[in-house]
C-alpha cells in the first residue's frame, strides 16, 4: 500500500486542516483538536469529546471528554504549526502544556464564576466540575502536529488523589495510526507470571487455538487501562449491568466469587502474536505476552468485572475466567472474527455492526460515490469529488498514488478535503435527516451502530440517487452547523447542530428539496433562514443550566421537549418544499430470495391440489384459483416465477389455509 513520506504527510495534514477550518469559518488549532478526536474516537481512545477553549494566565484547554460510565475524565490541549516539519516540541513544551491542563482543572471553578451561562467557557468549566466529582482517574491529552522530541511521557502522577496519565499523540504517533491499515494501535499484554494453558497448534496455516484460565482482576485492569479498544471487534456493547446477564454476573461476582469459573461462560479473545512457555516436549504450557489482543465476545463480563473491581472496591481474589484464544494473521480478522463472535455468542442476539468496512452497503457505496463528479458551484468552474473513505487513511493512500506534484495537485483539486466524508460522517448525516439527534448525540461509534443496524433491517437500493442525496443531506448539515456557529453554540454546537437539522427535517416531513441541494452544492436562503429561526429556540431547550448537556442530549426525552417546541415552517421555506417526501428504495432481493425459498419448499402437488380445491369450493376468487394453477404449472416446467408472482402465490396460499384448504384432505 503506497503511504507518503511524514514530510509530505505533515504538509497535506496542515493543509487539510487550514482548508477545513476556512470550510468551518472556525480557527484552526479547534479543528485541528476536533479532528484529532473524530480519529480517535472511531478507534475507542476517546468518547463524549466536546471540543471548547480557553487560555488564561498558566491555564490552556481545548476541551474534554469522559467514558461511558464517567469514571474517567479526560482534558485535551493542542499544539498547531504552520511549519511542523521546523518546528518541534521539546520535553519542557510537553511538561508545560500538560502543567496548563491540570492547572486547569484546579482553577476551573474560579474560572466559570469569571464567565455567563451559555459562554462556551461557563459550559466548558460547568461540565468538568461535574464528572471530577465522580471521577476516578484523570487523563491528559496532548495533540501536535509536530514531531515531538521528547523520548519519554512524564511519570504518572496524581490530582487530588486521582491517578493522572498523560497521552502525546503528535505528528509522529498520528501518521502511524493513518497509515497502519489497522484500526488502531495494537494491545500489547504481559503475564507476569505467565498464565496456564492447553494449546492446539496450527487448525489451519496461520490459525490456532489455544484455552487458558485469566485471573479476574487482570481482565479488569486492561479494561481501565483499554476500555473499549480492548472490545474493539466485538460485536455488542456493554449494557452497564442493566440486563438480566449483567446482573447475575455482578451479583455472582459480589456472592459467590469462588464460583464464577463455574458459573460464567468466559471470553473469546484474538490475538495476532504471543510468546508461550513451553515444556521439555515443546508443549506450549503457559502465557507470557499477546500481540493485538481484542475480546470478541465476553465485553459484558469484561466490563462487569471492572465495574466490581473499581466501583464496588472488590478485589476479585480468587476470581477466574476461562479464556479461548485464537491466534491469526492479521489479515484474517475481518473475514474470521465475524464468524467467532456470531457462533461463539449465547448470551444476546448479536448485530454484527462493528465490522463494517468490508460490509456490502459499504463497498457499494464507495464504488457509486467515486463514479459521481459534483456540478460545478460556478459557471463554467470545475467539477469536484465528494471522497467517501470506507476505510481509514484512504484518502491519503489514493493521494500517495499521485507521486508527481501536479499530479498530486489536481488530485487535491478534485477531491477537496472539505468534501471527504467517512462512515461516521455518512451514518450522522442520514440519522439527523431522520429525525434521531439524540442517536446522533451519542457520538460516533453509538450512532454508526443504529446506522448500520438499520441499513442492515431495510438495506437501500445503492444507486446514483441515494449517493447523491446522502451527500445533499451532509451540505444541509455543514450549512445548519454554520448557523449553529453564528448563534454561539460553542461547545454544544454538534449537538445543536443534530437538533436544528432533525426537527427542521421533521417539520418539513423530509420535503426539503435534495436534488436541488446537489445540483447548487448549496442550500438555499430559506432553508437557511428557517434554521436560524430553529437555532436559538433549540439551544435554549438543550443547553440548561444544571444539566450534564452531552448526557441530556443522549435521551429521547431531549428530543421529545425539542419536538415540542411550538415553531411552524416560513412560508418562504413552504413554497419551495417538494409535494411529497423524499423517498428512497429499499432494497428488497435478500426478502424476494427468502420468499421464493418459502413457496419452492411448498411441494408441486400441494399447488395442484390447491388449485382443485380452489376450483371445487370456490373458496378463493377466480384469480387467485389462476395463480395456483400458474405456480403449479411453473413449478413443473422449472419456469421462472417472478417476485410479484411469488408474493401473490404465497398470499393465495395463507388465505387458502386460512379457509380450511389441507393438502391432507381426502
Amino acid at each position: 500500500m503506497a503511504e507518503l513520506p511524514l514530510a509530505d504527510y505533515a504538509r497535506t495534514l496542515t493543509g487539510d486542516i487550514q482548508t477545513l477550518a476556512e470550510a468551518e469559518d472556525g480557527s484552526i488549532p479547534k479543528t485541528f483538536t476536533r479532528w484529532v478526536l473524530e480519529q480517535l474516537e472511531e478507534s475507542g481512545f476517546v468518547s463524549n469529546m466536546t471540543v471548547a477553549y480557553h487560555s488564561g494566565h498558566g491555564v490552556m484547554v481545548y476541551g474534554f471528554g469522559y467514558s461511558d460510565d464517567r469514571s474517567v475524565l479526560d482534558l485535551y490541549t493542542t499544539v498547531f504549526s504552520l511549519e511542523p516539519m521546523v518546528d518541534r516540541l521539546t520535553k519542557a513544551d510537553v511538561t508545560k502544556h500538560y502543567r496548563r491542563l491540570l492547572a486547569f482543572l484546579q482553577k476551573a471553578g474560579s474560572i466559570r464564576g469569571n464567565f455567563d451561562q451559555p459562554t462556551e467557557v461557563h459550559q466548558l468549566c460547568e461540565g468538568v466540575e461535574k464528572l471530577l466529582s465522580n471521577a476516578s482517574k484523570v487523563r491528559l491529552f496532548l495533540f501536535s502536529n509536530c514531531e515531538s522530541a521528547a523520548r519519554t511521557q512524564p511519570e504518572p502522577t496524581d490530582f487530588q488523589g486521582l491517578p493522572v496519565e498523560h497521552h502525546l499523540w503528535d505528528l509522529a504517533r498520528i501518521y502511524r495510526q493513518q497509515t497502519s491499515g489497522a484500526a488502531s494501535e495494537p494491545i500489547v499484554v504481559e503475564f507476569d507470571p505467565p498464565i496456564n494453558c492447553l494449546s492446539v497448534q496450527s487448525i489451519e496455516p496461520n490459525l490456532s487455538v489455544t484455552l487458558a484460565v485469566v485471573p479476574g482482576r487482570h481482565l479488569a485492569e486492561l479494561y481501565e487501562e483499554h476500555r473499549t479498544r480492548l472490545l474493539e471487534l466485538n460485536v455488542r456493547a456493554f449494557l452497564q449491568a442493566r440486563t438480566a446477564v449483567n446482573r447475575g454476573i455482578r451479583l455472582t461476582l459480589l456472592n459467590e466469587p469462588g464460583r464464577f469459573l463455574a458459573y460464567n461462560n468466559g471470553i473469546t479473545a484474538t490475538a495476532t502474536d504471543a510468546t508461550f512457555v513451553e515444556d521439555a516436549e515443546g508443549r506450549r504450557v503457559g502465557i507470557r505476552s499477546l500481540t493485538g489482543l481484542q475480546i470478541v465476545n465476553g465485553g459484558q463480563t469484561t466490563a462487569t468485572l471492572h465495574h466490581v473491581f473499581k466501583r464496588d472496591k472488590r478485589d476479585l481474589d480468587g476470581v477466574s475466567v476461562q479464556m479461548k484464544l485464537t491466534l491469526m494473521g492479521s489479515d484474517d480478522l475481518m473475514e474470521i472474527v465475524p464468524s467467532i463472535s456470531q457462533y461463539s455468542n449465547t448470551q444476546n442476539k448479536v448485530t454484527l455492526v462493528d465490522l463494517s468496512a468490508n460490509d456490502k452497503f459499504q463497498v457499494e457505496f464507495e464504488r457509486v460515490s467515486r463514479t459521481l463528479w459534483a456540478p460545478p458551484t460556478t459557471p463554467g468552474g470545475p467539477q469536484t469529488r465528494w471522497f467517501y473513505e470506507r476505510a481509514r487513511g484512504s484518502y491519503a493512500v489514493e493521494e500517495a498514488k499521485h507521486t508527481a506534484p501536479a499530479a498530486r495537485r489536481k488530485f487535491k483539486a478534485e477531491n477537496p478535503a472539505s468534501q471527504r466524508f467517512a462512515k461516521s460522517d455518512l451514518a450522522k448525516f442520514v440519522n439527523a435527516w431522520n429525525g434521531l439527534p439524540h442517536l446522533v448525540s451519542r457520538g460516533a461509534q453509538k450512532n454508526f451502530a443504529a446506522f448500520q443496524a438499520e441499513t442492515k433491517k431495510q438495506p437501500p437500493v445503492i444507486d446514483a440517487d441515494y449517493c447523491r442525496r446522502t451527500v445533499a443531506m451532509g451540505i444541509l448539515f455543514k450549512a445548519v452547523d454554520k448557523v449553529a456557529k453564528v448563534h454561539d453554540a460553542g461547545s454544544h454546537k454538534a449537538l445543536i447542530t443534530a437538533y436544528t437539522m432533525a426537527r427542521l427535517c421533521v417539520e418539513t416531513e423530509r420535503r426539503i428539496d435534495l436534488d436541488r441541494i446537489w445540483r447548487e452544492q448549496k442550500v438555499s436562503d430559506a432553508v437557511v433562514q428557517a434554521a436560524d429561526d430553529l437555532c436559538l429556540l433549540i439551544m435554549d431547550m438543550v443547553i440548561q443550566e444544571g444539566k450534564l448537556v452531552t448526557e441530556w442530549a443522549k435521551s429521547s426525552k431531549c428530543w421529545e421537549e425539542v419536538s415540542g417546541i411550538p415553531w411552524t415552517v416560513p412560508d418562504e421555506l413552504a413554497e419551495e418544499l417538494l409535494a411529497r417526501p423524499v423517498e428512497f428504495a429499499v432494497d428488497t432481493r435478500e426478502e424476494e430470495e427468502e420468499q421464493l425459498s418459502r413457496l419452492k419448499q411448498i411441494q408441486l402437488r400441494e399447488w395442484e391440489m390447491l388449485a382443485d380445491w380452489a376450483r371445487e369450493t370456490r373458496a378463493l376468487e377466480l384469480a387467485e384459483q389462476q395463480i395456483a394453477t400458474t405456480i403449479a404449472a411453473k413449478l413443473a416446467t422449472d419456469s421462472t416465477i417472478t417476485p410479484a408472482q411469488v408474493r401473490k402465490a404465497l398470499e393465495v396460499y395463507d388465505n387458502a389455509i386460512e379457509e380450511g384448504f389441507t393438502a391432507f384432505a381426502p
